[in-house]
């Protein structure tokens, strides 16, 4: 999935109370310069995203995450328990020192840890015991992540064209390359050469997506918010609803419209959101386009079945702050991690949150260590939530210690079976 809030919020200059840039020292007179950060700053080389953290006390507060859990946790383990059960999850590992064999009976020992406490403070220690914690490095080598969030949005619209209903959302094309296991795109298929996509504007006009259009909405600006977020309930003229879910894009990069609406002035970060954007382009509709087309690369859908809706980047559904998009390319998948950082609440107000999530989910605006993406739900609530979630934090991932990884792959598997190294370093 896509985070709406990386459209409207996708700029360095978009700056809060809570991510106030380290001033550098200068001479008395010399005023002092302001440092933004870079959240989307890749690793060096070769450098991992995860630190292992052998000081316990730098660990977050495993009290309080364990306390606002709920029966939606479970349910999100279990939905990270499929995936693992699926072969082709393999595919997926090693990932630094993070084998599937490691990742995956980390999620079944963590989840029998939950049923089996009896308290907060008995959960602490047993998890504090078996488990081994790792923060991410961030953007800046020392943990700091940016949280933003995305949502799931309702729009209505029809399986055929009309009057009203006249922006198409489009299928996979057959001739969209992407990278075997990361999912990553690569381009177009061309008599067998691969070649990079049209931008935005071109491709809708020239015609390559022609019979492919899955569904149609009244508005060119709900079309390009459900490419943003990736996945929408579509409540059809005829009755019934369309639930659909991302299926691939092209090979450009994401250009967030708020981040150009920033820089140029037109909005300030405090009354930068969706709803303002909307009011902008109602005001001034030969803009619209224009700001759309910036974003060059362009999202394709398909149809979900509503039991399984909405899907993350693993095929899973992804469940209302149980469930967190990082970048795939350096974060392992399906796991648990703690969130800790500040959430906003309905009442305008913000509020601590240090949660047990799954990393089920990916999308085009989260690159590198430094960022995370927060699922807040499905509809106008969780839109206003996701909105205003713009936040530093720290980042952690749980993982089973070596020896406890070797006794839960032999009650897995009914009996003792020696383990190769790598499937416990």
């Amino acid at each position: 999935m896509l985070s709406f809030t990386m459209m409207v919020r996708n700029s360095r200059t978009a700056l809060t109370a809570a991510m106030v840039a380290l001033l550098l020292i200068a001479p008395a007179c010399q005023q002092a310069e302001q440092v933004e950060p870079d959240y989307n700053r890749p690793l060096p080389p070769g450098a991992s995203a995860l630190r292992l953290l052998l000081d316990q006390s730098q660990w977050p507060d495993l009290v309080a995450a364990y306390e606002a859990g709920d029966g939606e946790l479970e349910a999100a383990l279990d939905r990270s328990i499929t995936w693992f059960e699926r072969p082709s999850s393999k595919s997926f590992f090693p990932l630094g020192d993070v084998t599937h064999l490691r990742a995956k009976t980390s999620v079944y020992a963590f989840r029998e840890l939950l049923r089996e406490a009896g308290s907060a403070s008995e959960f602490d220690q047993m998890l504090r015991e078996q488990f081994h914690c790792y923060t991410s490095v961030g953007y800046d080598d020392r943990g700091s992540v940016l949280y933003t969030g995305y949502f799931t949005p309702i729009f209505e619209g029809s399986l055929t064209k009309t009057d009203v209903y006249r922006y198409p959302l489009y299928k996979r094309p057959p001739d969209l390359v992407t990278e075997e296991l990361s999912g990553k795109p690569l381009g177009r298929d061309v008599d067998g050469e691969i070649v990079p996509w049209p931008p935005r504007a071109e491709l809708e006009e020239s015609g390559l997506l022609d019979g492919l259009e899955l569904v149609y909405v009244a508005d060119r600006f709900d079309a390009y918010i459900i490419h943003v977020n990736g996945s929408a309930r579509i409540d059809l003229a005829d009755g019934g609803s369309m639930y659909i879910g991302y299926a691939g894009k092209t090979d450009a990069e994401y250009q967030g419209i708020g981040a150009a609406l920033l820089e140029e002035g037109v909005f300030t970060p405090e009354r930068l959101s969706l709803p303002a954007i909307r009011e902008y382009f109602t005001e001034n509709p030969h803009l619209q386009q224009q700001y759309i087309n910036r974003n060059e690369s362009y999202v394709f859908f398909d149809e979900y079945d509503g039991a399984n809706w909405p899907a993350g980047s693993i095929g899973v559904k992804v469940a209302d702050k149980r469930s967190l998009a990082t970048d795939k390319s350096v974060f392992p998948r399906a796991g648990v991690v703690v969130a800790d950082t500040m959430i906003p609440t309905h009442d305008g107000s913000q509020r601590p949150f240090t949660q047990f999530m799954l990393d089920q989910d990916t999308g085009g605006a989260i690159r590198a260590a430094g960022r995370g993406d927060i699922y807040m739900g499905i509809g106008d609530g969780a839109e206003t939530l996701a909105g205003r979630q713009f936040a530093e934090g720290r980042l952690y991932y749980f993982f089973l210690r070596h020896e406890y990884v070797l006794d839960w792959r032999e009650r897995m598997s009914g009996q003792p079976e020696p383990a190769a190294d790598d499937d416990y370093r």
